[in-house]
């Protein structure tokens, strides 16, 4: 089977657009794939953290990756800052990496805009991404559009290193989710759904309550037209909704357009409430049931003792090539 790697910050509630874009993603290759799903805690200290904070924001995150339905036992599950190999290859494809390629990601130049200076983790970023992939011979990476060039990034480094250090990488593929299952905010649907957005109705959380749940998709921003019909371009809040609901309902969107022909946003509205509340109800008891269970703590340990058998022989692999250690 071919080996695939992804990961999720512990940086707050995972929202709707995540769940959608990425973890039904996870569930999914879990059947046909061999899986390795980590909470990237290391990618999320780029920004600083309250440490408790962002411990139990760990585990938040592994309850919930268990809760959409990724299996332990097809799947290893494991919290990134666990395996020691993270850091270390990063460290290695750091030595073997350009100012100039790194001062081209757009997600930094983005983040460190208008900035006089900008922490050394957010610019070296993409090479602990890169590391983590790296690091277990991946061959598939699912993630979203937003995230093509990091997996260009870390093709071109393993190229570049296999073509001078025998072939010490396998080169990854991405995997990247389709158009329609892009969730934008529901507060202006011509930006990504976030978790870090200030206003909380921008997005739904796979932990909201139904009232929130209603409330946020009540004042979700439409148009003034008042038909349901799919028109990104022009009608990009109700073609948001529209996804939204196609996905979690499983009707095309034609389906939709015709149910809704005649009637207005308020009936679609309140019908999408009841979808959403419905699609988000077994996860959030699913997630109660584990999230301070001593199994999610033992899931955790057996994945990362896991991670380190297939982490460990690529980086002795590694040091070999570069004349490292004994």
């Amino acid at each position: 089977m071919k080996r695939v790697f992804s990961g999720v910050q512990p940086t707050g509630n995972i929202h709707l657009g995540n769940y959608l874009g990425a973890l039904r993603q996870f569930v999914e290759l879990q059947d046909d794939h061999e899986c390795l799903y980590c909470i990237v805690d290391l990618h999320a200290i780029t920004v600083p953290q309250d440490p408790k904070v962002l411990k139990e924001h760990i585990l938040d995150v592994a309850a919930l990756y268990l809760a959409v339905g990724v299996d332990p036992k097809k799947s290893i599950i494991f919290v990134q800052s666990d395996v020691s190999g993270h850091a270390e290859l990063s460290w290695v494809l750091t030595c073997n990496s350009y100012t100039g390629e790194l001062s081209r990601m757009t997600q930094f130049k983005a983040k460190s805009k208008n900035k006089e200076s900008a922490p050394a983790g957010l610019f070296t970023y993409p090479l602990l991404m890169a590391a983590d992939i790296l690091l277990y011979d991946v061959d598939v990476v699912p993630v979203g559009n937003d995230q093509k060039q990091h997996i260009e990034l870390t093709r071109d480094i393993a190229i570049r290193i296999n073509n001078t250090k025998k072939k010490t990488f396998v080169v990854p593929e991405g995997r990247y989710m389709k158009e329609g299952a892009r969730i934008m905010a529901l507060d202006d649907p011509t930006q990504k759904m976030s978790k870090s957005a200030e206003n909380v109705h921008s997005r739904i959380s796979l932990l909201d309550d139904p009232a929130k749940i209603k409330k946020s998709i009540m004042k979700a921003t439409t148009d003034s037209e008042g038909v349901v019909r799919f028109d990104p371009e022009t009608k990009p809040g109700i073609s948001n909704l529209m996804n939204i609901y196609s996905v979690l309902s499983g009707k095309s969107l034609d389906e939709i357009e015709k149910t809704y022909e005649g009637k207005g946003y308020g009936d679609f509205k309140k019908d999408l409430v009841e979808i959403v509340v419905d699609a988000l109800a077994p996860i959030k008891a699913r997630y109660e049931e584990i999230r301070y269970s001593e199994e999610l703590i033992e899931i955790l340990k057996d994945g990362a003792e896991r991670a380190k058998a297939i982490a460990n022989p690529v980086m002795q692999r590694v040091k070999d090539n570069f004349g490292l250690g004994l």
